[in-house]
């Protein structure tokens, strides 16, 4: 199976429609796909028609930001329920806090000589309550500050940088519970790319286990082997299933691998696919 269980369409921060996603994933050779939009399910009902049109198997998926320690972390929600109440109030509400951050950085963004980013990022977004750091960075490129959006995270947007405004998510624990009320698995989200000591992965991967969380991303974008074997290791001592995704937005983007394509996991993994259902 070519399986791809992390990735983004219009209704957050991805260039593809849901359809589209789909249907690229397809032309791949996906067989196993996730839609995983940040904080909103709205793409996942389109997606599951054109999946079943194409013959893949469609896993409801979603990305839900967490505060945790002063640091932004992901958590991936798979083989959820998507009419959910207490999953769709929690997301509700993530995103009405998104354009609050997004003036936050606009006027951070303005005392380094850059005016119109609060104007300009929103017209990079599909949907006005789903702005990113992403659509920031494409406002940076497109208006011609930085060269390439690594360097807009670089320079201005990643955590602890100049324009960077520590936003408060949602809680690891209640974002589990969730997940867990709609039915579905708890992923922490590319775990390699958060900038934690070992003490402090250590320390998420402890607290994420005890509230009900169950596998970690041991693939991610364009992961390397050392990588996978690193958090191979890590989820077998953990006791964690193993997931892995393309976190694909958009062509030639600097995270994301290619959609609905995957590398093998390492033999010593316990796929989490293995615990999904259509």
């Amino acid at each position: 199976m070519s399986i791809d269980l992390h990735c983004h369409s219009t209704i957050s921060d991805g260039v593809l429609t849901p359809e589209e996603v789909v249907q690229r994933a397809h032309a791949n050779g996906c067989t196993m796909l996730a839609l995983t939009d940040h904080d909103h399910t709205g793409g996942l009902a389109a997606a599951r028609k054109q999946a079943e049109l194409c013959g893949i198997q469609l896993i409801n998926g979603v990305e839900i930001s967490v505060s945790w320690r002063g640091r932004t972390i992901h958590i991936v929600g798979l083989n959820i329920a998507p009419e959910d109440e207490l999953l769709q109030t929690l997301l509700l509400r993530l995103r009405s806090g998104r354009l609050q951050r997004l003036q936050a950085i606009a006027n951070k963004l303005e005392k380094k000589g850059i005016r119109g980013a609060y104007e300009g990022t929103l017209a990079q977004a599909t949907n006005i309550d789903m702005v990113t750091r992403t659509h920031i960075a494409d406002f940076l490129v497109n208006s011609g500050h930085v060269n390439k959006k690594a360097d807009a995270f670089r320079k201005y947007l990643a955590d602890g940088k100049s324009c960077s405004v520590r936003h408060q998510w949602a809680e690891l624990t209640e974002v589990v519970a969730a997940i867990r009320h709609a039915g579905g698995i708890a992923v922490i989200a590319h775990p390699m790319r958060y900038e934690l000591s070992a003490t402090a992965r250590r320390n998420l991967f402890s607290e994420f286990k005890a509230c009900g969380g169950v596998a970690i991303e041991v693939h991610s974008g364009r992961s390397g082997l050392n990588d996978r074997l690193n958090y191979a290791l890590m989820a077998q001592q953990f006791g964690f299933l193993a997931s892995c995704g393309s976190d694909f937005h958009r062509d030639g983007d600097f995270g994301g691998g290619l959609l609905g394509s995957c590398p093998e996991l390492p033999p010593i993994c316990v796929p989490v696919w293995h615990h999904l259902t259509d």
